[in-house]
């Protein structure tokens, strides 16, 4: 099955200029949708920000059954790749298992997430994609393929830009479920933060500060904590005040998210901002975020700083969050710990197009990687040097997908991946395993 009418992103960012996008209903279908196209690009969601997916055709998996399995002894599930993180979520709380992480949205669907390196928060927490421990993938030819941990090519193949094919199922590490509360501080003074950083970030099992940069104090600490790991919950946190459950504060920031105030609640219900019957964040927006390693924070924070009344004008709200280092060739934190630095704009694309290039100068002598599926200005020339696998990445793009089928004018501009870049010779697909 397949519509014309394409539409665009979800918050309206992006309006595809694919003719034709296909929805089969069975991966049967998809597979013979890819064998027969020329060019053809996943799409998810519709959360990016940006024409990561868009292409000559698309296709969504969103229509396909998520045929959820467990595997208790090997304490992992598989799924659909479409299926929404906060779908699969609530299956697994009802069979006593949690993941470990998840993102701001449980709105997002998990084939996406791992494709465009998206990630939740937490310095022992990787990415979403690092809970991959196999993939199916619908290939070029149509065919499909299993991979897991095990296959050398595997830490190239999420994320990947959707540049390799299709994702049919994944399996994800799983673990006993767990209840998580969230308690909110407000009014850390930036100095302190700037100098106990690590500190601040280790409070708790994931935490974010939300800032709008032109302010001495950044306005909240959300620290979300396991309810087994125990402990005191103090009533203040390097001089930030605690906002408690029934503080007028917590109203104030709207009904669609998850319960704040120290209401310890399962894990599915805690770790999202975001409720999953709710429209998340502010709907009418862009986002941006940029990655830097955690030895570099201190000093990128304070470069943004400088200029942060410039950033304030057309920012709703940042969020800061912590995200483990990890082994995957074209994850934002592939080989370093780091500092997720978010920005949500107000929907108006001349302002943010002018200040991305502000914010990428400041923070390019610290390295930053941009989301690959939000809002920036930078190109292959300047982030191709930041990913010391990048090579092999594109190698093993060349091998996957010889024709270029999943390519589009975000691979080029992005990624800079060119169908000439290798020769005949080294074009040919890996064996599954």
């Amino acid at each position: 099955m397949y519509t014309t009418a394409v539409g665009a992103t979800w918050a309206g960012t992006h309006t595809f200029r694919a003719h034709r996008l296909h929805t089969p209903s069975a991966i049967e279908e998809a597979a013979d949708v890819i064998a027969n196209s020329d060019r053809v690009r996943a799409v998810g969601t519709r959360h990016s920000f940006n024409d990561i997916a868009d292409g000559a055709a698309m296709i969504s998996m969103l229509d396909i059954e998520p045929g959820l399995s467990l595997d208790t002894e090997a304490r992992t599930v598989w799924v659909a790749g479409g299926t929404r993180y906060g779908e699969l979520a609530v299956w697994l709380e009802t069979h006593g298992y949690a993941l470990r992480n998840m993102g701001s949205l449980p709105h997002i669907s998990i084939a996406g997430a791992a494709a465009t390196g998206t990630h939740g928060s937490g310095d022992t927490n990787g990415m979403l994609a690092t809970s991959i421990n196999s993939l199916e993938l619908i290939t070029a030819s149509g065919e499909i393929a299993r991979f897991d941990r095990s296959h050398p090519d595997f830490p190239g193949m999420a994320p990947s830009m959707g540049s390799l094919g299709v994702v049919t199922r994944v399996g994800l590490d799983i673990e006993p479920t767990y209840l998580v509360r969230q308690d909110l501080y407000g009014g850390l003074d930036w100095n302190i933060a700037l100098r106990e950083l690590d500190s601040v970030m280790a409070a708790g099992y994931s935490v974010s500060l939300f800032t709008t940069w032109d302010e001495p104090t950044i306005s909240g600490v959300l620290v979300k904590s396991r309810v087994a790991d125990g402990g005191h919950v103090p009533d203040t946190l390097f001089g930030a005040r605690s906002v408690r459950h029934g503080d007028p504060e917590l109203g104030a920031l709207g009904d669609n998210r998850t319960v704040l105030g120290g209401v310890p609640g399962p894990w599915l219900e805690r770790l999202p901002h975001f409720r999953l019957d709710a429209t998340p964040s502010h709907g009418d927006e862009i986002q941006s975020e940029y990655f830097v390693s955690r030895p570099d924070a201190p000093s990128a924070l304070a470069a943004l700083l400088e200029i942060g009344e410039d950033i304030a004008r057309p920012l709703i709200a940042s969020e800061l969050r912590s995200v483990a280092a990890d082994d995957r060739w074209m994850s934002p934190a592939s080989g370093r710990d780091s500092l997720a630095i978010h920005f949500t704009w107000r929907n108006e694309p001349d302002a943010v197009a002018a200040i991305l290039p502000r914010i990428e100068a400041a923070l390019a002598p610290f390295r930053a990687r941009p989301h690959w599926g939000k809002a920036f200005a930078m190109e292959a020339e300047s982030i191709r040097p930041l990913y010391p696998r990048m090579d092999d990445f594109i190698a093993l793009v060349h091998r996957v997908d010889p024709t270029g089928k999943f390519r589009n004018h975000y691979t080029q501009r992005v990624l800079g991946i060119r169908n000439d870049e290798l020769s005949l010779a080294q074009r040919h697909p890996p064996a599954s395993r």
